[in-house]
């Protein structure tokens, strides 16, 4: 005799809510969060460590502006970018 099941096929007592946080995409300031770490110290060090204020916050806000646009049309450019950079020469005509 078999589990009665749901119009969705699952049997009855092995379907688990799944918070909808656990498959959004981490974003800090609406940036993937390691491209905005990066881009914010990057930032940092031009500001602070070469004394250059303004170079520092235009890298800051042209860096992170360039990563809201790309991760607005797709949230996970960044491992695609780096999987295209990797592979470039194997997939050249």
């Amino acid at each position: 005799m078999s589990a009665p099941t749901h119009h969705t096929g699952h049997s009855e007592g092995f379907e688990v809510p799944i918070h909808g946080s656990l498959g959004a995409p981490v974003l800090l300031g609406g940036a993937p969060r390691g491209l905005a770490i990066v881009n914010g110290t990057l930032a940092a060090a031009i500001g602070l460590g070469l004394q250059q204020w303004i170079a520092g916050v235009v890298v800051w806000a042209v860096g992170h502006s360039v990563a809201v646009f790309a991760a607005r049309r797709d949230p996970a450019f960044g491992p695609v970018l780096v999987r295209h950079l990797r592979q470039r020469s194997y997939l050249s005509c």
